[in-house]
Order: structure tokens, then sequence, then C-alpha cells
């Protein structure tokens, strides 16, 4: 089935995920790149609660005109916050800002609380979603050992949101249907590569599309981010052109593996 703005992906939850998202992270206009997203016809943010924007997120939705309904938002508790209680508290937080009666995903930020707590963490958005709070559970930055963790303590399957390629855990995800989100999937502006160019211009596209169309044909969930009109519009015409299996062998063969990866500090966040 071709790719279009509207395609989604089902979670093991049984809601469903639009492919292309738009991330928040150190957005400082996120009310109004929020709002031309939507009028760009993206259905999904990705924030969280480090990003210090929940509140923007929700009144941009709200001032849209767009339904509810018709948007998948997505925030994450970063590890200071992990622990059953204060997790269970950081949700109600979260639904205040926004003003949502519900979190389509709410993700584990980061790994770094140690097992006790990042299981009462999940633990505790088990339970969120259970009461209706929150319709998905999922973890960031995670790594293969965190997510047999999750498995091993008999919990339903996490969503994923890894950094690069990172194939190992790729290929763990897939075994077991865990979906895969991709931020930073336009490497952050850095697309000098003479491969990604080439393709650019064998297109007649810009970089960055090229990039974001090789995440969705992989089956991956691109979170560009951005706060210029243009980019943020431009970023979503991806529907109209297609990658060739030798292009996406050559983009694939630029995997750096952890030498490519973008690191996000939990402590710089705003």
């Amino acid at each position: 089935m071709a790719l279009t703005i509207h395609s989604k992906i089902e979670l093991v939850s049984g809601y469903t995920m639009p492919l292309l998202g738009f991330g928040v992270y150190q957005n400082y206009t996120t009310r109004s790149s929020v709002l031309e997203a939507l009028q760009a016809g993206y259905r999904h943010v990705d924030s969280a609660q480090a990003y210090r924007n929940e509140s923007a997120v929700g009144e941009a939705v709200r001032d849209s005109g767009v339904n509810r309904s018709e948007c998948f938002i997505t925030t994450k508790c970063v590890s200071k916050n992990h622990g059953y209680d204060s997790t269970l508290k950081g949700v109600d937080e979260s639904l205040t800002k926004f003003g949502f009666e519900y979190i389509d995903l709410f993700l584990i930020h980061d790994p770094y609380s140690g097992t006790e707590r990042r299981l009462a963490t999940y633990k505790a958005l088990q339970d969120a979603r259970r009461a209706g709070k929150i319709r998905s559970v999922g973890v960031s930055n995670y790594g293969i050992k965190h997510l047999q963790e999750i498995a091993n303590a008999g919990y339903d399957a996490p969503a994923l949101h890894p950094l690069c390629q990172q194939r190992p855990i790729v290929d763990y995800c897939r075994e077991h249907l865990i979906v895969v989100q991709a931020y930073c999937p336009i490497i952050r502006g850095n697309m000098d590569h003479p491969i990604i160019q080439m393709i650019a211009q064998n297109h007649g596209r810009d970089a960055a599309q090229v990039l974001l169309r090789w995440s969705l044909q992989k089956g991956f969930v691109p979170l560009p981010k951005s706060a210029t009109p243009e980019r943020i519009r431009s970023n979503t015409q991806l529907y109209d052109f297609e990658l060739d299996s030798e292009e996406m062998a050559q983009l694939d063969g630029l995997d750096q593996g952890k030498e490519g990866a973008m690191s996000w500090n939990p402590v710089d966040a705003p």
C-alpha cells in the first residue's frame, strides 16, 4: 500500500499511530510551530515533561480546530521522576498541562534510574493505561537489555524511540512486534554527505525529504522538528516520490553505529 501523510501503524495496544510525527524538543515557539504543523497535515506531536512545552502543545491543538480525537500526542517522563507514585503524579500533571482527558502514548524517557525504579515506572504507566489516562505505553533510549527486563517482568511490550539505525535494537523490536520511532531523523541538519546530496539531486528533493522518506520506507516513525513554517511543510512532502532499492542500500551503508548517534542529555533539557 502506498504511503501517504495519513498512513498509520498499529501498536500492540490496538491503537494506531500516524507514521509521520512532529517533534518539539528545544522548540521555543511551540504553540505556533504545532499550529503550523497541524495545518500542514501532521496529526502526531512528540513532546515530553522535560521539554516544558506540554501546555503549549495542548493550547495549539485546541486552537487548531482539529478534533482532539484526530491527534496522536506523545509525552515522556525523565529518570529523575521515575518511581511508581511519582510517575502516577506526573501523568496527572501532564494531563493537566495538556488540558486533555487522555494521552495517546506515554514513554519512559530514559533508562538511567536503575532496574527497580524503571520497572516501578513501567508498572505505573500500565496502571494509568488501565485507568484510561494513557492509551499506549512505551520507552525511549532503551537498549535490548532494558527491553528484555520488561519482558522478564511479565509486562506487555512497549513502543521504542531509538537513535540512529541501531540495527540490533531494530531487529529485536521487529521480532517482538515493537514499533520503532526515529528521533533526529534529519541528523540535526548535518546532511552534507555526498551520497545523501546525490540522491536528493536525483529526485529534485532536499536532503531532509530523502532522509525522512528513507525512515518511512524502513518502517520507522520519524519525528522531524522545526520552528520554520516552510520547513515544517516541506517535511510533509514525502509521498510523491520513492527511493529505489539501490538508493535505500546506499543510505543503509552510511550507518556509523554509536559514532553516528545524536545524543540527548536530560540535564540540558529546557
